[in-house]
């Protein structure tokens, strides 16, 4: 039987940086994925600033290392476009002049997930105190005195903490920490790479479309290298059920019969097939931890609810799991209620995020709302660099769920 202090499930980016972390803190970990990589994961592929930040925490080499991939391109900003069609560009700069040039370093980047994550791993196999065992599925999970003994395809192992970072689907999370999915709380989404679409930003800018037909969903091109496309849908469980929604029906008719996107999609070539995925929103608040166990990202159900990116709360989670981790080993306590540590710093730094970004998610019910901030930004300087800032400030970003906010735009 193999031993070890820290298990971590899932090598993901959770994982991955929770395994870095605890180096840095001159800890060993064992680290475990069912995958060998590179392998690829569905998701939007955009590394947000907070991606960034949460790389520099790691290794302050990383940022420029990932720049000089071939396979990231810089974002400059996101196009939202409203469902009366007009179109509102928030740079992450405030200024679209201030875009960094091209051997600059950006706020955010576009990278397939295939690439970023075995970005990560990489810097996980060249460290030695992180034992990687890539291509081991976890088949059972048995509570002991003092930990957890976890059974694979390839051996046994008893371990004093588990961090769980295997995703959306994981099995201890709804099995063991008792975490249900729930349609109010969940997305589904699709996701597709096409070729030679039309009118892709040369700044990398993201789109993110909210068509009056389609509420309270939305359709998304993301700019990728190699002239690839990033193209998908997400919507709401409970909403897909309440519309009776084919989300791939809807994916295609969207390409094919939108007035303006089925002439951007005129010569485009979708690049492999159409694959769906789901989103554990964290809309909820929800225990993370429990005796000798902490969960992360997606596993966690820590997905932001409006922009369902879920990279750069899974980077933070794992950084706290390990911060905890720490805590746990010097004090040998790793009880459910010396674990609430935990759970009080990741909600600490990203409780009252998530709820603005529930209650921007429930503004999609409102599209009168979304027009109105669309068409009083566009003729107002100003709001529109303080909503660009509110991309980069979560107590700027706070004033989007506060009824004064409308009443200005409605007088301004």
């Amino acid at each position: 039987m193999k031993q070890t202090d820290v298990c971590i499930i899932g090598a993901g980016p959770g994982g991955a940086t929770a395994a870095l972390h605890l180096a840095k803190s001159g800890i060993s970990s064992m680290l475990l994925d069912k995958a060998v990589f590179p392998r690829d994961k569905i998701c939007g592929d955009a590394l947000s600033g907070k991606v960034i930040n949460e790389l520099k925490r790691i290794d302050e080499s990383l940022l420029p290392q990932l720049h000089a991939q071939a396979t990231a391109i810089g974002s400059g900003g996101i196009h939202f476009i409203a469902p009366n069609e007009k179109w509102l560009t928030i740079p992450f700069h405030p200024e679209n002049e201030k875009l960094p040039s091209e051997t600059a370093f950006h706020l955010g980047y576009l990278m397939k997930r295939l690439d970023f994550d075995d970005f990560l791993v990489e810097k996980v196999r060249k460290n030695t105190l992180i034992d990687l065992r890539e291509g081991e599925e976890v088949t059972g999970y048995q509570r002991v005195e003092n930990g957890w003994t976890i059974t694979t395809n390839r051996q046994t192992i008893r371990t004093k903490l588990l961090i769980i970072a295997n995703g959306a689907q994981s099995n201890f999370t709804r099995h063991v920490a008792g975490i249900v999915q729930e349609p109010g709380h969940f997305c589904a989404g699709l996701r597709a790479y096409y070729q030679g679409v039309a009118g892709l930003d040369a700044h990398g800018f993201i789109e993110l479309h909210f068509l009056k037909d389609f509420l309270p969903g939305y359709f998304w091109i993301f700019p990728l290298a190699g002239g690839y496309a990033n193209v998908g849908v997400g919507m709401l469980s409970s909403a897909i059920s309440r519309k009776r929604v084919n989300l791939r029906n809807s994916m295609l008719q969207i390409i094919q019969t939108h007035p303006v996107l089925r002439q951007r999609f005129a010569n485009a070539r979708l690049v492999g097939g159409i694959k769906g995925y789901g989103l554990p929103l964290g809309s909820k608040k929800r225990p993370l931890s429990g005796d000798n166990y902490m969960l992360t990202g997606d596993a966690a159900h820590l997905i932001d609810p409006f922009t369902g990116e879920g990279i750069s709360n899974a980077m933070i989670s794992g950084r706290w799991a390990a911060d905890q981790a720490v805590k746990c080993l010097a004090a040998n306590d790793f009880s459910e209620t010396f674990m609430r540590q935990y759970d009080a710093a990741v909600y600490r730094r990203l409780g009252r995020e998530l709820q603005i970004s529930r209650r921007m998610q429930q503004l999609l019910r409102y599209p009168s709302l979304f027009n109105l901030v669309v068409s009083r930004a566009n003729r107002n300087p100003s709001l529109q660099q303080l909503l660009s800032a509110m991309f980069m400030d979560m107590d700027l970003r706070a004033a989007l769920k506060k009824p004064s906010f409308y009443a200005r735009l409605l007088f301004s």
